[in-house]
């Protein structure tokens, strides 16, 4: 595929502006071009923001990519922004950390793993755009169920689910034990 700075320049044109990931299929929709010539353009991409002088990088997310910043540049942008960052609370990332493994999750069954109410916790990372509701419990009181959103794996740099670490740490005789959220 030679000469192909144009479709090169739409596509890179393309995945600054979105909001959310394109995936591959609306890609090559969008451009007129087949699965094998858009991914032969996102690997072209991908080689040019690979170097240390850009601060931009392509990111893939479940099925789809978009353009994002290196985040070796992290604190300059917080500066143009002058917005401090905002970590999130221990008992935010307690609650975050169980949706992402136990997907998707009631808040009752959230609360009943860590043993103390998570409603503020929760509301937190709703508001953040890292939980969302995703449907009801066939249940008594059909209660929501949450799970993770696209924010969180870019906000955690995982491409999906299944980058998230193992629940497995080493006891003190070096066997390797499962951690299991109950």
């Amino acid at each position: 595929m030679l000469f192909r700075e144009p479709e090169t320049a739409a596509l890179e044109a393309l995945l600054f502006v979105a909001k959310n990931p394109l995936t591959a299929e609306l890609l090559g929709e969008i451009l007129e071009l087949d699965q094998s010539e858009i991914e032969e353009l996102l690997h072209k991409l991908r080689a040019r923001y690979a170097v240390d002088s850009c601060g931009l990088t392509l990111l893939q997310i479940n099925e789809g990519y978009k353009l994002g910043t290196k985040p070796e540049v992290a604190r300059y942008i917080e500066v143009l922004y002058k917005q401090p960052a905002q970590a999130l609370s221990n008992a935010a990332l307690e609650v975050l950390s169980i949706i992402a493994y136990k997907q998707p999750v009631t808040r009752g069954e959230v609360d009943f793993i860590r043993g103390v109410q998570s409603d503020r916790a929760l509301a937190t990372l709703v508001e953040k755009g890292l939980v969302k509701d995703v449907g009801r419990k066939d249940a008594p009181g059909r209660p929501i169920l949450y799970a993770t959103t696209e924010q969180f794996l870019l906000h955690f740099g995982l491409r999906s689910l299944e980058d998230l670490p193992n629940l497995e740490v080493e006891s003190p005789d070096n066997d390797t034990v499962a951690c299991v959220l109950e």
